[in-house]
């Protein structure tokens, strides 16, 4: 059994590693956990505002964008001064108090109208640091509460959509219009399910090989059909290709294409020739004593007709003297008159001419 100086011993000594055991998992839980690790220094900063802006305790310090410490209390500083009614105290990384010049400026801002705020310092100029426990001076915040007031503008926007969808809704769930009738009547429904029907008929229909298109689709006669079409016609280019037939030659003959050139060539010349002033269609184009001669005898025939128009000579009496018309007339109607005679007593005049000799 052993001796109860030893147990005693013991137990001390399991009592003592259990609570360094305790206070070294307290440590690692409070380094895991907290956001400001203890080997870090810091020194504080204040500013004073008009109004908070809900800024809330925690929240970052930046410096031109870069975090550099947070928000240690947000409080009334029991002033009514303008600008100093709320004061901010900031706990800032004693590591950047060098880069924060004397001149800067504090102020509240957000990244969106919903988002958390925090306190942006904006780095002034002097080439004084600023000191611990100094005074920032302060960016009034009107900026930050013109964005708020857009954002309730936008909520108001948004709040009327949502109610003008909420009616949307309503009249769709109701069954009134285009959309509503197609959700909840069951007459649509009925039309649709017959149309869905249908469709399945002719889809069977289809795929049996009946009617026209299952038959385009199924008939193995039409399939060879086709294919002895296509065949046909390979052939057919196969025979152009090979200089066959009428086609064919127009395509390959080069005794063809010779001669369209050649008959091209003599056009050629010929047209030459013209333009030269060579031949009768030539000199026509070309020689001005041919023109002088056309139109000298378009003249002449020019002043023989205005002749006979004003009734001069044979041909002009025929066409204006009235009386010379009806004196060939009745020459004409006796002429008429004595062959009709001879006709039917031909016997008389053969008499009268026998009588002469």
């Amino acid at each position: 059994m052993a001796a109860p100086k030893k147990v005693r011993w013991a137990q001390l000594r399991v009592g003592v590693m259990a609570i360094a055991a305790m206070l070294i998992a307290a440590m690692l839980i409070f380094l895991l956990t907290s956001q400001t690790p203890v080997w870090r220094h810091w020194a504080m900063l204040y500013t004073y505002l008009d109004d908070s802006a809900a800024l809330t305790k925690g929240a970052p310090v930046r410096l031109n964008g870069i975090l550099i410490g947070s928000v240690d209390e947000v409080e009334l500083s029991g002033s009514n001064e303008p600008n100093r009614i709320v004061r901010i105290s900031m706990r800032v990384e004693s590591a950047h108090l060098k880069d924060i010049p004397a001149d800067s400026i504090a102020g509240i801002s957000a990244e969106t109208v919903l988002a958390t705020k925090y306190i942006n310092i904006s780095k002034g100029r002097s080439a004084v640091p600023v000191q611990p426990n100094a005074e920032l001076k302060a960016e009034p915040s009107t900026e930050l509460q013109d964005l708020v007031k857009k954002g309730f503008n936008l909520f108001d926007s948004a709040q009327a959509i949502l109610q003008r969808m909420d009616k949307i809704i309503g009249l769709v769930e109701s069954g009134q219009g285009s959309i509503g009738k197609f959700l909840v009547d069951d007459e649509f429904y009925n039309r649709l399910t017959l149309t869905v029907a249908e469709m399945q008929k002719v889809a069977e229909t289809i795929g049996s090989g009946r009617g026209t298109v299952g038959k385009l689709l199924y008939d193995e006669s039409l399939y060879e059909e086709a294919r002895s079409s296509i065949a046909q016609l390979d052939r057919l280019i196969a025979d152009l290709q090979a200089g066959q037939g009428t086609a064919g030659k127009l395509l390959k003959d080069d005794a063809l294409y010779n001669e369209t050139r050649a008959t091209v060539a003599q056009m050629h010349q010929l047209l030459d020739d013209i333009n030269a002033g060579k031949g009768t269609a030539g000199k026509l184009l070309k020689d001005e004593t041919a023109y002088k001669q056309i139109q000298g005898v378009l003249g002449k025939m020019d002043t023989t007709l205005d002749r006979v128009n004003s009734g001069q000579g044979t041909l002009g009496q025929l066409l204006v003297n009235p009386q010379l018309y009806e004196s060939m007339r009745g020459m004409s109607s006796e002429l008429q008159a004595l062959v009709k005679d001879i006709r039917a007593n031909p016997k008389k005049f053969l008499r009268m001419k026998m009588s002469l000799f």
